[in-house]
This record gives C-alpha cells, structure tokens and sequence, in this order.
C-alpha cells in the first residue's frame, strides 16, 4: 500500500473520531444543566435556545474561553451579525471545512513532504480565523477610541467653560463628533436618560473600553461627581493630560520607524544595491583576468 494512501486512511479515521467526539460534546448527560449554568454566566447569550447546537458548543467550550469571546464583542462594539453562538459555530464549520480541504489536495495530489504542513496548518488557521477577526476589530475600534479621545475631552473643556453643564457639553460633543467614542458618548446619555446614575452609567462605559486613558477620565469624572470637585477643572486637567500623551505616543512611534526599517532595508535593499554597484565591477574584473567573458 502507498504512504500516500496510508495517510488517507488515517486521516480519514482522525475525522471520524474528531466527528465522534463533536457529537458526544453535543449530548453529554448534563446538558440541560451545564447550558443553563452558561446562560445564567453570560446574559448576552440570552438569544441561545435551551438544547440547540450553539447552546451546547457554548456548554462544552471552556469558560474562560466564552468570556474572551465576549469581551471582544464587547470591546467592537457588537456589531451586526457577530455573536457569541455564532463565532463558536463558524469555528467548528470552518475546521471541517479545512479538513476536508486537507483530504481533498492528499486525494488529488498525491503525497508530497509539502502537503504534511498544509493539512496539519489549514485546519489550524482556519479554526483560529474568527478569534482573528474579531480581536482585530475590536482592536482597531479600541484604537479609534484613544485617537479621538483628546480631541472629544477638548469640545467638553470649550463647552463647559462658555456655560455649559457636563451632561449638556457631553452631548454637544458627541453630536458634533464621529466615530466611536461619539457613540459610546450617546449611549452613556441614553443610559442616564432612562434613570441611570451618571456613576451606573460611566462604570459601565469602563466595562466597555480597554483604553486606560478613557479609563482614567472616567474615573477622574466619578471621583469629581462623588466629591464635588469643579468639573470644569477636571475637564482642563484631563485635556491637557490627554494632548500630552497623544504627543508622547507621536514621538515614541516616531523613535521606532529608525528600528522598523533596519530589517528590510538590510535583507531587500542592500542586496539589490550590491548586486547594481558590484556587477560590473565584477564583470570587468573576469574581463581582466580571465581574458574576456566568453572568449575562446
């Protein structure tokens, strides 16, 4: 028998098993139990029906794990489409998919030493492209949030020193901005709309940002309200910190392009100067010494 064939069959048994494994997590004898136990832990995941296939992904997925998940949702800003049942059943979708890629190049292309990387790789990445995804956008937002957030703290400063409340120059601020922090600035103002303290509501904008310069004015805001310290004060106190450390961040970033570029300048400049100086030197050097290139 070709060892082509053999890893065939062993891949084949691998996803039987795999699938075996998928469908004894799916109907464990605690199901009703541990999916209740997850809901209860997570009140997003509300939308999950008691006994469905994301329901008991969600029950047999570390706990850990689902509350990652949620927390990047959160820090995107949970955008449309994107949920907890959802991610963990694409991974699962997307991993059989790479495994049966996996199969379908081994199966038409025969063995080769390349093809052990791609089916060991391809069910990997594929697995892991969700948690890719949706870190990198809540990275990105988490970063539109810190650029924006001197420039929305300077509107607030302007706003309360012509006349203004806080509640009133925050919502100035966030109308006239974009982004966002423009939205998470509404959605604070909803929250106190509805009867919220202004302390419930900017506590819960902390638990919705893992940027520590917003963090810092939120709590720089609640120790204000709690204590009665002129918001006006905290205001100007904030921006300015705020500008600085935008500053500070400029000049840190523009400290490092000097170490950024040394790897390709090495490793795809330098060659190719060396080759368009150094050829003809060397070619008038075989020139020389050698009689000519291609004399006979």
């Amino acid at each position: 028998m070709e060892l082509s064939a053999v890893l065939v069959y062993v891949m084949i048994g691998a996803t039987a098993v795999a699938f075996g494994v998928f469908v004894f997590l799916l109907f464990p004898a605690r199901r009703e139990a541990a999916t209740t136990d997850v809901v209860e832990e997570h009140p997003t995941l509300g939308a999950v029906q008691q006994g469905s296939i994301s329901a008991s992904l969600i029950s047999a997925a570390p706990s850990g794990y689902i509350a990652w998940i949620e927390k990047q949702l959160v820090y995107a800003g949970r955008p449309a489409g994107w949920s907890v049942n959802g991610i963990v059943v694409w991974k699962i979708v997307l991993a059989i998919v790479g495994v049966l890629f996996a199969l379908l190049i081994v199966l038409n292309g025969g063995f080769q030493g390349w093809m052990v990387l791609v089916v060991i790789a391809t069910p990997v990445l594929l697995f892991f492209l969700p948690d890719v995804l949706i870190h990198g956008r809540a990275h990105d937002r988490q970063e539109a949030i810190k650029l924006s957030l001197p420039d929305l703290l300077d509107q607030m400063t302007i706003a309360v020193e012509a006349g203004l409340g806080f509640d009133a120059a925050m919502a100035k601020a966030a109308r006239n901005g974009k982004g966002p922090l423009a939205e998470e600035m509404i959605r604070v103002l909803q929250d106190m709309s509805i009867g919220r303290t202004r302390r419930d509501s900017f506590m819960e904008l902390e638990r919705r940002t893992s940027v520590e310069d917003l963090r810092r004015f939120i709590r720089a805001v609640i120790q204000a309200d709690q204590y009665g310290v002129s918001i006006g004060d905290v205001l100007r106190v904030q921006s300015a910190e705020m500008r600085l450390k935008r500053k500070q961040r400029a000049e840190e970033q523009a400290m490092k392009v000097s170490v950024k570029i040394l790897f390709p300048l090495v490793f795809c400049l330098l060659p190719v100067l060396f080759i368009v100086l150094l050829t003809p030197a060397a070619i008038n050097m075989m020139s020389s010494f050698g009689g000519g290139i291609g004399a006979p």
